[in-house]
């Protein structure tokens, strides 16, 4: 139960946990189908990339590192005053990236890392914080991500908003692409007032825990939702599902979204 009151955004909690118990790994690539080079996208005068690493490093995690394959990326990092690990141009994904840097760093088994989208320029810090300081809290937590309640009908319906639902204890039973969970009577108004809850792509992880998942094969489930996060829950390995404590923006997939966050940036 010590968990749930983590729901909350430090520092109003009830017990003390070091914020300097956690790392922040942001991968990023150049390429992209819809928006290629977006890490380096300008963002009122500074790249995604770099606003990305500016809310990691506001969250106050111990080590704030982009791991990337591309040396523009990583000039615009390092000349920026953060650190970068070169890595593999093959990585299938972000957590292989992640898991590269937690090898070479010699971070312990035990080591809390928390992978942050190289595409979300307004991610709060507290829910960065809110993960790390989850783990921090309850040693037996292996992985732990977020979500966000959603009414909206349209976004329940968009495949390329991420579902998820989860059981009595926060931990996920499933994420899918589909309107999950399905209201069968919704004419009667049953799950009237229930939301459908919104993944965010943001996780945190033990490096034992994060190692164990790179290395099992792609599962059936997530090669069918294209969803990594799936090779998780059909290996048996528990995730716990937070609601995040503060709104979280959506990330830049489409010219589009760049004019949302720049104005939003502007608002700011």
């Amino acid at each position: 139960m010590q968990a749930r009151s983590l729901l909350n955004c430090w520092p109003r909690m009830a017990f003390t946990v070091r914020v300097e118990d956690f790392s922040v790994v942001i991968p990023a690539r150049f390429a992209s189908t819809r928006l290629p080079g977006k890490p380096l996208l300008d963002l009122a005068g500074r790249a995604m990339i770099v606003r990305v690493a500016e809310q990691a490093r506001a969250s106050g995690a111990l080590q704030v590192v982009v791991a990337t394959d591309h040396h523009e990326i990583a000039e615009a990092v390092l000349q920026a005053g953060f650190e970068v690990e070169m890595t593999a141009p093959d990585h299938p994904s972000g957590s292989d990236r992640v898991m590269e840097v937690a090898r070479r760093r010699g971070w312990s088994p035990e080591a809390i890392v928390i992978n942050v989208q190289g595409d979300e320029p307004l991610l709060p810090p507290a829910v960065i914080r809110q993960l790390g300081n989850a783990l921090t809290a309850d040693p037996s937590m292996g992985a732990a991500t977020l979500c966000e309640p959603m009414f909206d009908t349209a976004t329940q319906d968009d495949p390329n908003v991420v579902k998820v639902v989860r059981d009595a204890d926060h931990r996920a039973l499933y994420f899918s692409r589909a309107a999950i969970p399905h209201v069968r009577d919704a004419q009667s108004g049953s799950g009237r007032g229930l939301p459908w809850l919104r993944h965010l792509g943001i996780y945190g992880y033990r490096v034992r825990v994060l190692q164990r998942f790179v290395d099992l094969p792609s599962s059936p489930l997530e090669q069918l939702e294209a969803l990594e996060q799936l090779r998780l829950l059909e290996n048996g390995i528990n995730l716990s599902v937070f609601d995040a404590c503060e709104p979280v923006p959506g990330g830049v997939d489409t010219p589009q979204d760049v004019q949302r966050v720049l104005e939003l940036l502007e608002d700011r």
